[in-house]
């Protein structure tokens, strides 16, 4: 099992990781009608989500890899009046105890690790989630054309090593939907998608899963 590596955020320079994603809102807005109240941003990077899940009510813990960003996470929610619970540590192993959480979201996270620790990480997920518990979650296809990018090593069957950029060295985990299935058979899947994006002359395949413990 290869080691987690953080991103390294001052080569990240783009916008969209300073807002919140289109598709987050509508878990917002779902969990909050439930009543769900505490709230795991897990992999939170700058604290899009965290803010945002903290400005609607949630008892809000992000948790990510990188001193960095849960710095950036830290001071700007002293700023901002809210409190927020943070954590840095490694994916694959959470310090929170079992059954924690009403809600998880994961967004462009756990498939940083192989097939192994993929695995454990949806294995800690489970047990950190309530019973009744929900999560949003997003996967790398194995349609995403820099799966069989000859200038990336290929370390297992599903994973490859990026070799620029913020994830440079970094492992990026991909499947199939029989793979996102057999992945997720602990839980109940509510909703899986597999969407097609475009961003800076770049394609890219992702599934985005919605389940329930």
């Amino acid at each position: 099992m290869v080691d987690s590596k953080a991103w390294n955020w001052d080569e990240v320079k783009e916008q969209i990781w300073n807002e919140p994603s289109e598709d987050v809102y509508y878990y917002l807005h779902r969990w909050q009608q439930i009543g769900f109240k505490k709230f795991l941003d897990l992999g939170c990077g700058k604290g899009r989500h965290s803010h945002l899940f903290a400005d609607s009510g949630f008892e809000v813990f992000s948790f990510d890899l990188s001193e960095k960003a849960i710095n950036l996470v830290k001071n700007k929610a002293e700023r901002r009046g809210q409190k927020i619970h943070v954590n840095i540590g490694d994916i694959k192993n959470l310090p929170y105890k079992s059954e924690t959480f009403d809600c998880i979201l994961s967004y462009h996270t756990i498939y940083h690790t192989d097939t192994k620790g993929i695995n454990i990480v949806l294995d800690e997920i489970y047990r950190v989630l309530k019973p009744g518990g929900e999560i949003f979650i997003t996967l790398n296809s194995k349609d995403n054309p820099s799966f069989n990018n000859p200038d990336y090593k290929k370390i297992d069957n599903n994973t490859i090593i990026k070799t620029e950029g913020p994830e440079v060295d970094m492992p990026h985990y991909y499947a199939n939907v029989e793979e996102v299935r057999t992945l997720l058979e602990k839980f109940k899947i509510i909703r899986l998608r597999h969407i097609e994006e475009f961003f800076n002359n770049r394609t890219s395949w992702h599934y985005h899963v919605h389940a329930q413990k």
